[in-house]
């Protein structure tokens, strides 16, 4: 079984060494390298080609932000995934836009951080609930509206052309569950959560789980307390 391929990127040595030492200690993930800011992260990328990469957002010379959106447009196979001291609003929503796959805070548990890297190799990172909140409202201010399931961007029919047992799978992928869970709780195989997913992101014209989610938050699917 192939290793993940992993490349760390933080300003601080310590915070790169103790997730290398940490990392290393699975046998399923490989550190290919490390970089100290989104340059060096962004010829690392080219070089390496790693499967993930740990993104962290404040840096010199090139922020986090800046350096995923390059990642993603010349290696859209790379998952990134934001790992950051930060949960503002204004790092949040434009790490997501720019293509991070998921958003991560450092206090994270280990075992959630490699859960985490795992399910990024498979497209499938989990939106943390906080972050899920801030990504509702931030879209919703910047629609200039509510959250409404009549008017969406991607049209008006296409909700529609959802069945009932997809809009759960929806609604379940935007409160931040991974398929194994949803097929937990829905108590279906997780091969049929993959198809439904699957024909989610074909109906609604959608890329990714990212887009499914925010989406699914737009339009009103998931109610925030």
């Amino acid at each position: 079984m192939a290793k993940i391929r992993v490349l760390i990127v933080d300003d601080h040595p310590m915070v790169r060494q103790g997730l290398h030492t940490f990392l290393e200690l699975h046998q399923e993930i490989e550190v290919v390298g490390e970089a100290a800011d989104g340059l060096q992260a962004v010829e690392q990328v080219c070089q390496l080609q790693p499967d993930v990469v740990l993104m962290d957002l404040v840096m010199p010379h090139l922020d986090g932000i800046a350096a995923t959106r390059q990642i993603r447009s010349f290696s859209p196979t790379t998952q990134v995934l934001a790992l950051t001291s930060f949960a503002e609003d204004d790092k949040v929503f434009p790490a997501i836009e720019a293509g991070a796959l998921g958003y991560l805070l450092k206090d994270v548990n280990p075992d959630d951080l490699v859960k985490a890297i795992q399910a990024a190799q498979r497209g499938e990172v989990p939106l943390h609930p906080n972050i899920t909140k801030k990504l509702m409202q931030q879209v919703a201010a910047r629609a200039g509206q509510p959250p409404t399931i009549e008017r969406t961007e991607v049209g008006e029919t296409d909700l529609a052309e959802l069945t009932e047992r997809e809009l759960e799978v929806l609604r379940l992928i935007a409160t931040g569950l991974n398929n194994r869970e949803i097929a937990q709780r829905l108590i279906i195989s997780e091969k049929t959560v993959k198809t439904h997913v699957s024909n989610i992101l074909t109906k609604l014209h959608l890329a990714d789980r990212t887009q499914a989610a925010i989406y699914a938050l737009k339009v009103g699917l998931v109610k925030t307390k």
